[in-house]
């Protein structure tokens, strides 16, 4: 009987033990699946999306320019969102490895919000003052973007491209006009933005045209024959493709398109425009919040933030109230020391190499992508914000602050510059973005993602770590930095209250000059920014208030809490809905103790 027992319990072990080496065979192979379908779709999506894999330093399909403005196109991208839908929900989530879950559940939240913002209306509208294909056209087409030319078939790809934006045109004007039949118009002031920026492509002389910039910077190793070839194969681009498609765009506009530009300021005002709103609050925040509850959220924080402005006024010994002393900041002299854009590069390189010394402390991964700092073109610069264009993940293409300068002289320092570079710049943009795409251990769908809740967020939260990286000494740069806090405060209020409580275009405009030190000009622009990209501007004040959440509630609940590591694991695994991060995050702690 002992006998009899010890063979049935080897027996029975061994069976069980084939069972378990077999169920982590299994897994092995579902894992292994799961990484087959992450890489199947991105290769997939990168047809879909050429210009993408562009950006993102993959060549092949540098030539095409897809026609995403007809509903064929549409149609197969819902499509293509629900078949790997599908194939996902087949995968076992419990069974999958750590970094496989958080995968499977970012990728299930894509599919889901794609394949619903299919279903709206917004490609009546494609495109505006703030983005769209023709302004990326022009940053492509200068050469200075991350459209290469750096050979001679970098040279004809371009011009593979050029063909398919005439063809994109034709398309985009037949959605406009079905946009004018629906009443899904933009705003007359947006209109009256876009027609300005599509004359300024239009010229007679080639050698004048921004997209004749390549042909002027032709590398050493070219033939003359070569060079010869192209010069005259873009002087004809331009003269018989880029011009009159502009040109096109232009007439449009002006001629049909403004006669019915809508008056309301809201996407409400629009059919279906509650609902498209609602779509893209969560879009954009990646969270269930109700725009009342964003909206109630900003007043909050526009008080709490005047509050810290008062103490900065009666610290300087300002005499007046705060619009006084908003005033003095915006027209005192003193604060616009700068005589050339050269100068005022320099002061953000100056910023630069003051706080590098600390980040070491806050950081334990820090980027291997170059970085640089870079004016913002004069064709687009009137209507750009400053921002940061991503390199390439190799690193052959630097990331790229590039700030407006339309008058270096009336450039001024309490503007909030050392607020900007830190969210734009470093630690913000530039370190989050490139650690993502340098991250090998992530599907290329997760390399590349863009949450802006969480990307924004960072950015935002970024700026609030000035004092410990050993800005802000100066009271008028930390005003400067609670006017950019303010700033993404005011959004959520008037973003809000432009698109679902009835706020005029003019009263936003006015409560965002109420509340921080902004020209009017300034104002105007950021304003029909919320007009043009409903909810977008939600997400950095949503987002930030989310990691700072994340970060005190571990500072005080972790025996030892280590900020280089919160930040360095915040950032390893890329952007994500804000839900799945704080999930991520709790795991992380729980390791800590």
């Amino acid at each position: 009987m002992i006998k009899l027992k010890l063979v049935a319990i080897v027996m029975l072990f061994a069976m069980y033990g084939c069972r378990s080496e077999n169920k982590q065979e299994n897994n092995k192979t579902e894992q292994k699946d799961i990484s087959q379908l992450f890489e199947q779709y991105w290769e997939e999506r990168l047809k879909l999306f050429p210009l993408e894999a562009t950006q993102q330093g993959d060549n092949r399909y540098n030539a095409v320019l897809v026609n995403d403005q007809t509903t064929t196109f549409r149609d197969s991208l819902a499509a293509f969102y629900q078949r790997y839908l599908d194939e996902s929900s087949k995968f076992n989530r419990d069974q999958l490895a750590e970094n496989d879950r958080l995968s499977y559940d970012i990728f299930n939240y894509e599919m889901k919000m794609q394949i619903e913002g299919l279903k709206k209306k917004q490609w009546m509208i494609p495109f505006q003052q703030f983005w769209g294909l023709p302004l990326t056209m022009g940053q492509l087409g200068s050469g200075d973007s991350y459209q290469p030319f750096k050979t001679v078939e970098d040279y004809k790809n371009w011009l593979g491209r050029v063909d398919g934006f005439t063809v994109w045109v034709d398309s985009a004007i037949v959605n406009f006009r079905k946009g004018m039949k629906a009443g899904v118009v933009l705003p007359r002031p947006l209109v009256e933005k876009m027609i300005p920026q599509m004359e300024a492509m239009v010229t007679t002389d080639p050698a004048k045209s921004l997209f004749y910039s390549p042909v002027t910077k032709f590398p050493g190793n070219f033939s003359d024959e070569d060079k010869s070839n192209l010069t005259h194969a873009y002087e004809e681009a331009i003269t018989t493709k880029i011009s009159p498609s502009y040109n096109k765009l232009a007439v449009f506009l002006k001629k049909e398109y403004l006669p019915k530009a809508r008056k309301s300021t809201g996407i409400n005002a629009i059919p279906g425009g509650k609902d498209l709103y609602s779509y893209l609050v969560r879009y954009w925040t990646t969270t269930n919040k109700s725009p009342e509850e964003i909206h109630q959220t900003g007043l909050a924080e526009v008080e709490r933030i005047r509050a810290e402005m008062e103490k900065i006024k009666d610290e300087v010994h300002f005499p007046g109230n705060l619009k006084q002393f908003f005033e003095y900041l915006k027209t005192e002299p003193r604060f616009m020391p700068f005589k050339t854009p050269r100068d005022v590069l320099n002061a953000f390189r100056g910023i630069h190499t003051k706080m590098e010394p600390q980040l070491r402390s806050m950081f334990g991964r820090t980027p291997s992508t170059p970085f640089e700092i870079r004016q913002t073109e004069a064709f687009r610069a009137a209507s750009a914000s400053a921002e940061y264009n991503p390199g390439s993940p190799d690193g052959s293409r630097p990331g790229v602050f590039y700030v407006p300068i339309l008058d270096a002289t009336k450039f001024n320092i309490t503007s909030g510059m050392e607020s900007l570079f830190l969210h734009e710049a470093i630690p913000g943009h530039h370190y989050q973005i490139s650690l993502q795409q340098e991250n090998k251990d992530l599907p290329k769908f997760r390399r590349f993602a863009w949450y802006g809740a969480f990307g924004e967020g960072w950015a935002l939260y970024a700026e609030s770590l000035g004092k410990e990286l050993g800005l802000y000494t100066d009271p008028y740069q930390y005003m400067g930095a609670l006017g950019d806090e303010m700033h993404r405060a005011v959004r959520l209020v008037v973003d809000v209250g432009m698109h679902s409580k009835g706020m005029t275009r003019e009263q936003a405009i006015k409560y965002m000059l109420d509340n921080q030190a902004i020209s009017e000009e300034g104002a105007i622009a950021e304003i029909e920014r919320y007009m043009a990209v409903p909810g977008q501007a939600l997400s950095y004040k949503v987002g930030a208030l989310k990691i700072r959440e994340m970060r005190q509630m571990y500072e005080t609940k972790l025996n030892k809490f280590n900020l280089a590591d919160f930040h360095d694991e915040l950032l390893k695994d890329g952007v994500m809905p804000l839900d799945i991060a704080e999930r991520k995050m709790q795991t992380w702690a729980e390791r800590q103790n």
